[in-house]
């Protein structure tokens, strides 16, 4: 067995695309390698700033004759047919093929065999292969050449078993072919020449020598533990930010983390403002006191470098840089606050939320709204004040501050907000609506915080889906299956009992409304714009248009409802919010089958309740009981369906209520007490959401069920009365299990 050795020298490869490219190449490379009918044991692939590299270990020095069959068109298929089989195998005509009969008529068959050999001579077609298909975000040529890759390419190292590898990759235009070799470069600054390397431990070693960590994880572990020890020895401690460490690891090659110090004149900057400023634009990591776990001034800076001064002159470069950062922010933040919050709110109208959907102003209305329309379901959540947070909870869009730095949007307008005087309620839930915004994120809590993101995910949700904005696959430009996220997780982590349906039909009025508003605008623009062109444009739209608004504003007074494709939405969005629901309980463990069983059954839109009832099934179905009792219920059930599938006209007549007077044996007696109590049960304890006790209720059937079946025949060709009610005590066995969850759906 042999290794390859793969590496790809370029210059800077932007971070975000490292740990994407590199297992973009082990699978590419994996996949050729499989084509050819190559088996190896294992494959590891790393990058650097500046290379990409893959180590195939396991590889066997030759290649086995392998043989290959293809299933071609039917015999007697159109000539166009036959003609597109020989052509894709490589045969010269049907006499070189196989007939066979599949069972489901006769095809032809080309058995194609095809030649082993040195494994050496397959290698370059699978790497050339390999590089041309890799998909990178963004790509370049350069020089005069027309190949495409993410930076200029300058050395490539290929080697089989410890030798190079026959095989070049060329640039095109005028550029000389990058040839196969066994020489790289370290550092570009701390190393000088050539490495030359012959398998991959060298390589290591060799890398290591000239300044360079191969491995982007021990890269990333330095820097933890170098920039933690470093803050330990200055009696602070490192606030630790997973996504910048990634980054910064992907940036240098020889990481050597360095303390600096912040202008004390910029101490008095909001933590999160001093934290983004670092982040953001010089990738710095912040760090806290010990003493106070307020924020220390200092900051630590990762160099690719090894100064000889011990990094004195590279911290006093970035402590100027950053001086200078800093002294914007500063300025940002004593201009904005020299207006208050609801003057920024009186701005709104001028910015443009969505062209179909209106304005920032109309989105806020549309939140305060449905935020008052929530607050019916969560107690605490002072009307006053909540309506006040849902007016301003926007208004810092508009502030030099969140126009530099976006991702403070919500927590500025908190600090605005304090400093206007407002009450804290508000100014934490101007901040907190926003959130969560993904699974570590803290959930609000606080009812008007609670609220406002509530009804600002919703509407989010309502608006994009109302204009045909869905997610799709690949496709989810405006976040909605994070906002799903978020409303799921405000609704369970807070226990509210949300009749979601009608938030939703809520929600969907208001931003018809707007929309419908927002699409006036635009056909009085286009009028405008081209009146003397088409002057009819815009008195036969704004007619239409006038009625719709005439109409939805007779919902919104609920004197008239929504359409079937209005509902229709609102059942879409309920299953979307469902589905993410779905997954996130498969991801804590809960069966899927089970899930499904409940979501196929309830028709629910409290999702509160419904977990409820997908716990309590899964306890139910953890225990030998209710393991019996279900392959019990599957067997009535199979009997039912067998029967119904027989005759269509069985399902009407066996839904009625079992005649006792044609029940003959104790045991199916015995079943039709035990029914007949036991529905009595599960009504009582669905209608309180007692779940378990409803499970409880309908565990009480197994025993006689057992018995019913040991001793009863169903199908009683002789009697058809007495089978029909045989038939209908089972299909209520099935009717009452099924009013818990589909218990079809579960497998045994």
């Amino acid at each position: 067995m042999a290794e390859l050795l793969l590496e790809l020298l370029s210059e800077e490869i932007p971070a975000r695309m490292q740990a994407r490219a590199a297992d973009d190449l082990k699978r590419l490379v994996s996949d050729g390698l499989k084509a050819s009918g190559l088996d190896f044991k294992d494959a590891r692939a790393f990058a650097t700033p500046r290379r990409l590299a893959l180590v195939v270990d396991g590889l066997p020095t030759a290649r086995a004759d392998v043989s290959e069959e293809r299933r071609g068109p039917r015999v007697g298929a159109p000539e166009q047919a036959v003609q597109g089989f020989l052509k894709a195998t490589g045969l010269a005509s049907l006499d070189q093929a196989e007939k066979r009969d599949t069972g489901k008529g006769e095809f032809w068959f080309a058995v194609l065999a095809k030649k082993g050999g040195p494994t050496a001579e397959a290698l370059p077609g699978i790497i050339d292969t390999a590089m041309k298909a890799l998909p990178w975000p963004k790509s370049m040529k350069w020089g005069s050449g027309t190949m495409t890759w993410v930076r200029p390419l300058q050395s490539i190292v290929a080697l089989f078993d410890g030798k190079v590898l026959a095989g070049e990759v060329a640039p095109g235009g005028e550029m000389a072919p990058i040839r196969f070799g066994d020489t790289t470069r370290g550092h570009r600054f701390l190393s000088e020449g050539a490495i030359k390397v012959s398998g991959f431990e060298d390589y290591v070693t060799r890398l290591r020598d000239a300044f360079v960590i191969l491995d982007p994880a021990e890269r990333d572990g330095l820097i933890r533990d170098e920039a933690a020890k470093l803050c330990a020895s200055d009696n602070i401690g490192l606030i630790h930010d997973v996504t910048l460490r990634t980054e910064v690891a992907g940036l240098v090659e020889w990481p050597v983390p360095l303390l600096g110090t912040i202008d004390p004149a910029f101490m008095d900057l909001p933590r999160e403002v001093l934290i983004v400023s670092m982040r953001t634009h010089q990738r710095y990591f912040a760090t806290h006191s010990f003493e106070t776990g307020e924020l220390a001034n200092r900051f630590v800076v990762v160099a690719n470098i090894a100064a000889p001064d011990d990094g004195r002159a590279i911290v006093d470069g970035n402590e100027r840089v950053l001086r200078a950062r800093l002294a914007d922010a500063k300025f940002f933040w004593d201009q904005d606050r020299k207006t208050t919050l609801e003057a920024r709110a009186s701005t709104l109208g001028t910015i443009i939320f969505h062209a179909r959907l209106g304005t920032q102003a109309q989105r806020v209305d549309r939140i305060v709204a449905l935020s008052q329309r929530l607050s019916n379901y969560l107690p605490g959540a002072d009307s006053s004040l909540l309506v006040q947070a849902g007016r301003l909870c926007k208004a810092d869009l508009v502030s030099d501050m969140v126009g530099e730095f976006p991702e403070l949007q919500g927590a500025m307008g908190r600090y605005y907000a304090l400093h206007d005087g407002l009450p804290e309620s508000v100014a934490n839930a101007i901040a907190d609506h926003y959130s969560p915004v993904g699974p570590s994120d803290q959930c609000p809590t606080a009812p008007i915080s609670v609220v406002i993101a509530l009804a600002d995910k919703l509407d989010t949700l309502v608006s994009f889906w109302s204009i045909g904005e869905k997610p799709t696959g690949s496709r989810d430009p405006f976040a909605l299956r994070r906002s799903a996220l978020g409303v799921i997780r405000l609704i369970i982590e807070n226990g509210l009992r949300i009749p979601l349906r009608g938030i939703l039909a809520n929600a969907m009025v208001f931003s018809l409304i707007h929309a419908n508003i927002a699409e006036q605008e635009r056909v009085k623009s286009s009028a405008e714009h081209d009146v003397y062109k088409k002057p009819a444009v815009a008195p036969v739209a704004f007619a239409q248009l006038g009625l719709d608004a005439e109409r939805l504003g007779r919902i919104a007074r609920g004197q008239e409802k929504l359409r079937s494709d209005e509902e229709s939405t609102v059942a879409e969005l309920i299953g979307f919010l469902t589905d993410r629901l779905k997954v996130q309980m498969r991801e804590k463990g809960v069966r899927h089958d089970i899930v499904d069983a409940v979501f196929a059954r309830s028709g629910e839109d409290d999702l509160v309740r419904l977990l409820a009832r997908v716990n309590a099934v899964q306890r139910f179905l953890g225990d030998d009981a209710g393991k019996n009792l279900l392959a019990a219920y599957g067997r009535a059930a199979n009997i039912v369906r067998a029967e119904e599938r027989k005759d269509s006209s069985l399902r009407a007549r066996i839904s009625g209520a079992v005649d006792a007077t044609l029940l003959e044996q104790r045991e199916e007696k015995a079943v039709a007490m035990a029914l007949y109590a036991a529905e009595a049960s599960v009504r009582t304890a669905l209608e309180n959401e007692d779940f378990a006790s409803a499970m409880t209720a309908v565990a009480e059937l197994r025993t006689p069920i057992d018995f019913f079946f040991e001793k009863v025949t169903v199908n009683v060709a002789d009697k058809p009365d007495l089978r029909l009610n045989r038939l209908k005590l089972l299909n209520q066995i099935r009717t009452t299990m099924d009013s818990v969850a589909d218990f079809s759906r579960i497998e045994g």
